[in-house]
């Protein structure tokens, strides 16, 4: 764990503000579901829009 850590730390240095704060406040949102034993909302709200890319990507 401290390797994911430290490489996150990292990296949210070397990003653009914009990227960094973003990928904060992913993590954030992961951490409160995670919290919340809600976990598996996320997993279907991920293969939702691998559904809608997918969908995109067929349409053009």
């Amino acid at each position: 764990m401290d390797a994911l850590v430290e490489t996150l730390e990292t990296k949210l240095r070397q990003w653009k503000p914009d990227v960094a704060e973003q990928v904060k406040q992913y993590v954030a949102a992961i951490i409160e579901m995670a919290d919340q034993d809600a976990l598996d909302i996320l997993h279907s709200r991920d293969a939702d829009q691998q559904a809608l890319d997918s969908f995109e990507e067929s349409a053009n």
